[in-house]
């Protein structure tokens, strides 16, 4: 029993030291937003001029969320041409090159909505990078500008 008690409070004190359940801190997200930032900023297709990608807000700002604790947030905007009068298949093609640009090139989780398929007046693209602590939001839209991304971490302790 007394072997239990001590293998249990060795757990229980590597568990604190090792800082495990503590979840991410700012500065990792932050690094990881940027990095993000970078690559959109690199990949091929948005890095074309006639996309139109404009970073709206960079993530250099600690902004207050709770109590101590801040997020960053990333607010980008582009714009693909549309090179037919149907809306439906302009929003598909947006969509689906924005969807494998964040898995692919920029590593998030996607969470697909199926029952946006079809709507004409928008799609919602979601993804997640859990162990960070950032998630993105892209509407698409037919109109200019066709993407409008916002990636904001989550309100997390500055260390």
């Amino acid at each position: 029993m007394r072997v239990a008690r001590m293998a249990a409070a060795l757990l229980l004190a590597g568990w604190v030291v090792s800082g495990c359940g503590t979840g991410p801190t700012l500065q990792v997200a932050t690094t990881e937003l940027q990095k993000d930032m970078q690559r959109l900023q690199a990949d091929r297709f948005f890095k074309n001029p006639l996309t139109k990608l404009r970073i709206v807000e960079r993530p250099d700002k600690d902004l207050p969320c709770d109590k101590g604790k801040f997020q960053r947030v990333l607010r980008a905007t582009a714009d693909e041409d549309r090179r037919t009068p149907d809306v439906d298949g302009h929003l598909d093609l947006a969509q689906t090159l924005m969807e494998n640009t964040l898995s692919q090139v920029l590593h998030y989780k996607m969470t697909y909505d199926l029952s946006q398929m079809d709507w004409e007046d928008a799609r919602l693209v979601e993804g997640r990078k859990g162990d960070v602590g950032i998630t993105v939001k892209v509407i698409v839209v037919p109109e200019s500008p066709t993407w409008r991304l916002v990636a904001e971490t989550d309100c997390l302790p500055r260390s």
